[in-house]
């Protein structure tokens, strides 16, 4: 089997591992992170209505200039802050945290502190 196509299996089963005890509801919805090498990416997701609350990332037009580049704990800082801000216009203070298949390490990590400290509780 190619490598690379068993590191994507291995990502798919951690993936669906990890969400299945997950589940965004309106009161309580779920911040889902994923990133890739040069970016970075989160929503606000409400699975019960199957809706995007809110939703940043290192490619977003407003946040292009603020991100020098979207793979770094900076740009993850920077994305946490926004998808915090962003979901608390929305109505949003709580939320459950799916970090999706990566380890809560690094770049999510960040995102994840940044998003505490702008107000958003998990």
């Amino acid at each position: 089997m190619d490598h690379a196509r068993t590191i994507l299996r291995q990502r798919t089963r951690r993936r669906y591992r990890d969400r299945k005890p997950l589940k965004g509801t309106a009161e309580r919805p779920r911040l889902s992170v994923f990133r890739t090498h040069k970016h970075i990416y989160a929503q606000v997701i409400d699975d019960a209505s199957g809706k995007t609350l809110a939703a940043a990332s290192s490619v977003d037009r407003q946040l292009r200039d603020a991100v020098a580049f979207g793979g770094n704990k900076q740009a993850a800082e920077v994305i946490g802050k926004a998808v915090a801000e962003r979901a608390k216009a929305a109505g949003v203070t709580k939320v459950c945290f799916d970090r999706g298949s990566f380890k809560y390490h690094g770049r999510v990590a960040a995102l994840a502190d940044a998003a505490r400290a702008a107000g958003l509780e998990f």
